[in-house]
């Protein structure tokens, strides 16, 4: 987590329809679709799996893709942040800088208070057991093609895990804080989802790491990217949108969207391929 943006948002409406399993002792949240032969994996905000926002789009990207979609407990029972604290003013527009009483806030209500639960989900931590989770389910189900869908920290965690080539495909979403070094080692097709003011991922990040990917072209390390914004919108509008404002409404449904089109582009399969044709 890395600015106030993190801790505000909405809580979705809507009825969940997976259900809750275990992977190797990890639980995670599985909608269930009708292709065994791909699956995705959403990497979740500081909110981690106690979000019914990500259920609701693991159910849609089931439904949209017809495959499974897992949402694996990247934090262990303990995120970083609860559910109940989020804060409900999640703004579609608002200045481009921190006021300084937003900074002080931040820091000594949220960020003090659960320092050790920030150190414990620390990237030396979450990042191996999101590692084995990716692994061993794709091991066990046999996937085919796997690809990952990250939101804010499950962003920064797509882009980091991206060089260990555990996945084929992958959309980031409003992420946390990225190097251009882990934009440097991006390894597979890429979708970005783009906020217009992010306190995170702003427009100098967000302008080198394009720049970064498209300097590629026509190199052996070239991948396949794209870069999406929408107008109107905040750090967390993919996944913790206030709907009441039509912008926002309209870019969260459009993420969505762009979510779906990438991975149908890129976690196509053979046999699929074979019976169009």
């Amino acid at each position: 987590m890395s600015c106030p943006d993190c801790n505000r948002g909405s809580i979705l409406e809507g009825n969940p329809t997976g259900l809750f399993t275990e992977i190797h002792g990890v639980k995670a949240y599985l909608a269930s679709g009708a292709h065994q032969s791909r699956a995705i994996i959403l990497l979740s905000d500081v909110f981690g799996l106690p979000l019914v926002n990500s259920h609701l789009l693991a159910d849609k990207f089931s439904k949209e893709l017809s495959c499974d979609v897992w949402i694996p407990d990247l934090f262990d029972g303990q995120p970083p942040l609860d559910v109940d604290g989020m804060t409900q003013d999640l703004m579609p527009k608002r200045p481009d800088i921190w006021p300084l009483w937003d900074k002080i806030k931040f820091i000594f209500m949220i960020g003090l208070p659960r320092i050790g639960i920030f150190f414990r989900n620390r990237a030396s931590v979450v990042d191996p057991r999101a590692t084995a989770f990716i692994q061993r389910v794709r091991e066990q189900r046999k996937y085919e093609k796997v690809g990952i869908v990250g939101y804010c920290f499950g962003g920064s965690l797509g882009v980091r895990l991206s060089p260990l080539n555990i996945f084929d495909s992958l959309v980031v979403c409003h992420p946390g804080a990225i190097s251009e070094a882990e934009v440097n080692a991006i390894n597979c097709p890429t979708s970005w989802v783009c906020a217009e003011d992010d306190m995170s991922f702003g427009p100098a990040i967000r302008s080198k790491a394009e720049a970064l990917l498209e300097i590629r072209k026509g190199k052996e390390n070239y991948v396949d990217y794209e870069f999406v914004d929408y107008k109107g919108t905040v750090h967390g509008f993919a996944c913790r949108p206030h709907l009441e404002f039509p912008d926002v409404k309209e870019a969260f449904e459009g993420s969505i969207n762009q979510t779906v089109k990438w991975f149908e582009k890129t976690l196509s399969l053979t046999s699929e391929s074979s019976t169009v044709a």
